[in-house]
C-alpha cells in the first residue's frame, strides 16, 4: 500500500468522523419566562411594563448563570419585560437580542431555532408561551401554562441530533 493510498484512507475516515460529530451536534436551549414585572394599573395604561427591581436582579442572575454557557443566540418577544430579562446577557456577550412573535409563528420560530447548529440558545417568553416552546421542541406535552407568580423556572433542553431532553431548574 502506498503512502498516498494510506493518506486517502485517513482523510476519508476523518471526513466521516467530522460528519458524524457535526450531525449529532449537541446543543442546549435555555428557556425562561421574563423576570418579575411591574403591575399594570393605576397610572399605567399599557400592558408593556418594565421589570421590578427584583426582576432586574433576576435578569442579572440569569446573565451570571449563562455567561460561560456558549450562548450564541438570544431570542425575546418584543415586550419590554422580556427584552429587559435578556438584556444583561446580551450586553455583556455582545450577542444581539432577536425578536420573535410569541404566538402566531410558534412553529416557524421553533423550526428556525432547530436549524441553528453552532451555539447554545436563550429564549425569553411569557407564562403562557414557555410551555408551548418546551412542548414544541420535545414533541411531548411536558408543561402547561406557568402560574402568574412564578418567575424562577429555567427550562434546559439538551439537544442531541433531533432529540431534546428536558432539565428543569430554579434560578
Amino acid at each position: 500500500m502506498s503512502v498516498f493510498t494510506s493518506f486517502n484512507k485517513t482523510v476519508v475516515v476523518l471526513a466521516a468522523l467530522f460528519v458524524l460529530v457535526t450531525s449529532c451536534n449537541p446543543q442546549t436551549i435555555y428557556i425562561v419566562r421574563h423576570a418579575e414585572k411591574m403591575e399594570a394599573g393605576g397610572a399605567m395604561i399599557t400592558s408593556d411594563v418594565p421589570l421590578t427591581p427584583a426582576g432586574e436582579q433576576r435578569a442579572q442572575h440569569l446573565k451570571d448563570l449563562l455567561l460561560n454557557k456558549g450562548v450564541k443566540y438570544i431570542f425575546s418577544t418584543p415586550t419590554m419585560r422580556t427584552r429587559s430579562t435578556a438584556g444583561p446577557l446580551s450586553d455583556l456577550t455582545g450577542v444581539p437580542v432577536q425578536l420573535y412573535a410569541p404566538r402566531d409563528t410558534m412553529n416557524l420560530f421553533v423550526q428556525r431555532v432547530r436549524s441553528l447548529r453552532n451555539g447554545n440558545v436563550l429564549i425569553v417568553g411569557h407564562s403562557n408561551t414557555v410551555d408551548d416552546l418546551v412542548n414544541s421542541f420535545t414533541g411531548k406535552i411536558l408543561l402547561t401554562d406557568l402560574p402568574e407568580t412564578e418567575y424562577d423556572n429555567l427550562f434546559i433542553l439538551h439537544r442531541k441530533g433531533n432529540i431534546y431532553r428536558l432539565e428543569r431548574k430554579k434560578f
